[in-house]
């Protein structure tokens, strides 16, 4: 049986990022992941923050939460779970590889909410370790959403093959739909609503000590601007998978462009010329839910 963290409140990420900062032996990696669960109850929204979200990501404010807030307030989970003793992988420099999240039905800013997040599927990759940090959110004992964010850390291994890459999404003709243009201090405004405030995305000199250039905007808040462009044609009920291929410099103009199908839309972020990709988005509709 897992063991469980039950939190009297919601974690500050910057505390967590403080700790993260600080050199602690940690098991080896092959001995895997702990069987821990980190568990908050009775978490309840407030309208102003969801409204700074919405702002900032570019969503219409409606009653209904974003699928990508759920994320946002399961992430100083992640983090509880990351930066405890018996984790395996430094939290310092993980790369966000891939998110999927499934909205099983509306979520109301009203609604209190449990919150759960653990860690699962450590495994190889060609660039080091895999894991997926894997969250779900609850209104009275009934799964309203998960989530599935794959991270990347360079600087562990683990025998065995590594799996062959990801295969693309399906190939369609994407139309452009906008060109955003992205100020220097998005990573900042991100930040402030998110509390992200990894470095990188804040600091150039911080960003400069990981090999980046500058700044770099935050995957989650591609994803989510893109889920706000597609917002009002979202159903109910779906699931949304996405790759993050390479980080976007800030200040940048990058290119939105997507097509619908049968099931749903796939939705790409490339730069202006649309030869470089940033991220991968593909929705499916979720039919014959109650």
């Amino acid at each position: 049986m897992s063991r469980i963290t039950v939190l009297d409140g919601m974690p500050v990420a910057a505390t967590m990022y403080a700790r993260a900062l600080s050199p602690r032996p940690r098991p080896p990696v092959s001995d895997g992941l702990p069987d821990r669960l980190v568990n908050l109850v009775h978490h309840r929204c407030e309208v102003a923050e969801v409204a700074a979200y919405d702002r900032v990501c570019g969503f219409t404010l409606t009653d209904r939460l974003p699928a990508t807030w759920l994320h946002v307030l399961t992430f100083p989970l992640q983090l509880t779970l990351m930066t405890a003793a018996d984790f395996p992988l430094a939290p310092l420099g993980m790369v966000h590889v891939g998110n999927t999240m499934t909205q099983h039905r509306p979520v109301s800013i009203t609604e209190p909410l449990e919150l759960r997040v653990r860690a699962d599927g450590l495994r190889p990759h060609r660039r080091g370790v895999l894991v997926d940090l894997v969250g779900e959110a609850l209104v009275a004992g009934e799964v309203v959403w998960q989530g599935r964010s794959s991270y990347l850390n360079r600087s562990a291994t683990l025998p065995g093959t590594p799996p062959d890459a990801e295969p693309a999404g399906p190939v369609v003709d994407l139309l452009t739909a906008g060109l955003w243009r992205l100020p220097s201090d998005l990573g900042r405004r991100y930040a402030a609503v998110s509390g992200d405030v990894n470095p990188i995305h804040l600091n150039p000199l911080a960003a400069k000590a990981f090999g980046l250039p500058r700044t770099v905007a935050h995957g989650m808040w591609t994803h989510a601007r893109v889920l706000a462009a597609l917002q009002s044609r979202l159903p109910d009920a779906y699931e949304v998978s996405v790759r993050f291929t390479k980080p976007v410099l800030l200040p940048s103009t990058v290119r939105f462009a997507a097509a619908e199908g049968a099931d749903g839309f796939v939705a790409q972020l490339t730069d202006r010329g649309g030869e470089k990709t940033y991220l991968d988005l593909q929705t499916t509709e979720l039919r014959g839910q109650d």
